[in-house]
């Protein structure tokens, strides 16, 4: 807006500012214009080019989700996963088996235990364990360079001899899901395809550690094992195969079969007790019984009803199946210790429990009064590469297998007189031929005298009778 020309009655000064104010502007008004001039002059072709879109990211394609488990839910405590470092609870694939994976079964092989398992069981077979009256380990077994042998590759979590009266066959898994039978006797002539040399015949049915063997003493033909995959196998001898007849979603860490039921198998699941029927091929049954895995189930010989696991919450728990609920069943007696229990097995006759634990002890309870009981000291830190120790009874009540460090076999000697339970160790089997460290161990329910040693390097070593 231009400013009015000076007034009359203005000072000389006041007139010449308002003469610069209106020269000013003018000045500016013009300049307004030439620069509108200009602007219009440009073609839109030319104006500054926009500024690109920003890309938007690719989708990516969604990737499996992958749930962490941590050792509590996998039943592994802190600081002790070594010590089942056997438990690998991955789904993948075993590394580097030394065989493709394969169901059959050796037609040879087969053949030879349909026809032990059609003889009579001997006489002296009672509940899959024989009378010992008078045998003494220490001096009675002998180790000879013949009765070793590598069954499977790498570390031995399970091994058991097949209750045969006439003969002798090991079965033993492995880290890797491999199943090995070690013909002792070496009765079965090789097959064409090379199953059999040496009497080691070595099949690949599972994809995980093999943790769990079992057969009943009434149907020795019938073989069953488990796995940390999840999974359950049957070696059908009629058929000459494996089959997978059921399948987890986590790691069975234990396997057993009832005493007076050959299709009862129960098995651990995690910290849970699962009970499978053969027959049906269902599980009709589930129990919740610990805080963390189950690392061992057993059932009493003179009760079948009365059963006894060991967990890695530290506790070994005593049940009777007749008094179990599917919601918080009870237990009829806890043992508790300062950590985790590998094993807890009753003795042959059923009066007294050995249990083997972490917290490097060896106990033995006396089933009639759990107060009398005794403890020994033995060293179970095994370490990562070595499976835990877990300490057998003998033929008999008198007596206790369990490996050690030293590369030999400790024997104790269990007294349960009127008064009270005593235990020492009696004798230290040792030999030039046993040349790794004996961790599990398996009698011939058959042929009293006859210890199977598995080893952490496949080797199986077999003490017989002198």
């Amino acid at each position: 807006m231009a400013s009015p020309p000076p007034g009359p009655g203005l000072t000389d000064y006041e007139r010449r500012r308002e003469e610069n104010i209106r020269r000013n502007e003018a000045i500016l008004a013009a300049l307004r214009r030439k620069a509108a001039e200009l602007s219009a002059s440009f073609s839109p072709t030319l104006s500054s080019p926009k500024r690109p879109k920003k890309q938007q990211p690719r989708a990516r394609t969604a990737s499996p989700v992958v749930l962490r488990r941590s050792l509590r839910t996998r039943g592994i405590p802190p600081g002790e996963s070594s010590a089942c470092a056997d438990a690998n609870t991955s789904r993948a694939t075993p590394p580097s088996p030394t065989k493709p994976r394969t169901t059959r079964f050796s037609s040879s092989l087969a053949s030879a235990l349909r026809d032990a398992t059609a003889a009579e069981p001997s006489p002296s077979l009672d509940s899959g364990i024989c009378a010992a009256d008078g045998f003494n380990a220490s001096r009675e077994v002998v180790l000879r360079p013949v009765d070793v042998r590598k069954v499977v590759p790498g570390r031995i979590l399970s091994v058991r001899i097949l209750p045969l009266s006439d003969r002798t066959v090991v079965v033993a898994g492995n880290v890797h899901g491999h199943v090995g039978f070690w013909d002792v006797d070496r009765l079965v002539e090789e097959d064409e395809d090379g199953d059999g040399v040496d009497g080691v015949f070595e099949y690949f049915p599972h994809r995980g550690s093999v943790g769990g063997i079992v057969m009943h003493p009434a149907t020795p033909q019938k073989i069953y094992s488990s796995s940390y995959h999840g999974e359950i196998c049957f070696m059908d001898v009629e058929k000459e195969n494996f089959n997978t007849i059921h399948l987890c979603d986590y790691p069975i860490f234990s396997l057993c079969q009832a005493p007076n039921s050959p299709s009862s198998l129960y098995f651990a699941e995690g910290n849970e007790l699962k009970l499978f029927d053969a027959r049906t091929g269902k599980v009709p049954t589930t129990w919740s019984l610990h805080d963390h895995r189950i690392n061992s189930i057993d059932f009493r010989p003179e009760n079948p009803y009365i059963f006894a696991t060991s967990s890695t919450d530290r506790t070994v728990c005593i049940w009777d199946m007749r008094r179990m609920k599917k919601k918080g069943p009870e237990s009829l007696k806890v043992l508790e210790y300062n950590k985790a229990i590998q094993s807890a097995y009753f003795s042959p006759s059923g009066n007294m429990l050995a249990t083997t634990s972490l917290d490097d002890t060896v106990r033995i309870f006396n089933m009639d009064n759990f107060d009398d009981s005794c403890i020994l000291k033995h060293d179970n830190r095994t370490g990562r590469w070595l499976s835990t120790f877990k300490a057998i009874w003998s033929w008999n009540d008198s007596n206790l297998f369990v490996g050690n460090m030293k590369r030999a076999i400790d024997v104790i000697s269990v007294d349960r007189s009127q008064k009270s339970l005593s235990a020492s160790y009696m004798a230290f089997l040792e030999s030039e031929h046993m040349t790794a460290i004996p961790c599990r161990f398996t009698l011939h329910p058959c042929k009293v005298g006859h210890l199977a040693g598995a080893s952490s390097s496949g080797k199986v070593f077999l003490w017989t009778r002198a």
